[in-house]
C-alpha cells in the first residue's frame, strides 16, 4: 500500500483515527448522559464525526482535502454508499462549526437539538464501517509490521 507523506502507512492512520472517532464519541456520549452542557457535547460529538470520516477516508487510500464537513462528506460519498439524508445533516454542520473554513472562520452556539442529531448522526457514521475492508487494511498492518 502506497505511504503518504507521513512516515507511517494509510493502515496506522486509519487505527489512529477510528480509535480516536470511537474515544471522543464514548466521551460525547458520557457528557451527554451526565448533563454536561449542550455546546460541550455538540463540539466532542463533532470532533468523534469529523475523526470517523477522516478515517472512512484512510480506510480507503484517500487524504480528504480539506477537514471540514462539507468536504469530508464528498469525499466520503465518492467512497462508500452514505444515506443521503444522513449526508446533508452532516454537511449542515459547517452552518454551526465552520473551524476549517481558512477565509471565513467562525463558531455557532450548538444548542440541544444540535448535540442530540450530532450524537445520532456518530452513530449511524459508525454503522457504515465495512468490518471486512478493516480486517484486511489490519491484516495488512500486522503483516507489515513483520518486516
Amino acid at each position: 500500500m502506497d505511504n503518504i507523506e507521513y512516515d507511517y502507512g494509510i493502515e496506522s492512520l486509519f487505527e489512529e483515527d477510528y480509535k480516536d472517532a470511537q474515544a471522543y464519541h464514548r466521551r460525547a456520549l458520557q457528557f451527554h448522559h451526565k448533563g454536561q452542557a449542550f455546546s460541550l457535547v455538540f463540539n466532542i460529538a463533532s470532533v468523534a464525526l469529523e475523526r470517523y470520516l477522516v478515517a472512512i477516508c484512510e480506510l480507503y487510500g484517500v487524504e480528504p482535502m480539506n477537514h471540514n464537513f462539507i468536504t469530508l462528506m464528498i469525499t466520503v460519498d465518492k467512497l462508500i454508499e452514505v444515506p443521503r439524508k444522513l449526508s446533508k445533516e452532516v454537511k449542515s454542520l459547517d452552518q454551526i462549526f465552520g473551524i476549517c473554513f481558512l477565509d471565513n472562520y467562525f463558531h455557532g452556539t450548538p444548542d440541544e437539538a444540535d448535540a442530540i442529531k450530532t450524537l445520532r448522526m456518530c452513530e449511524e457514521m459508525k454503522k457504515l464501517f465495512d468490518q471486512e475492508k478493516i480486517k484486511s487494511v489490519r491484516a495488512a498492518l500486522a503483516h507489515a509490521e513483520q518486516y
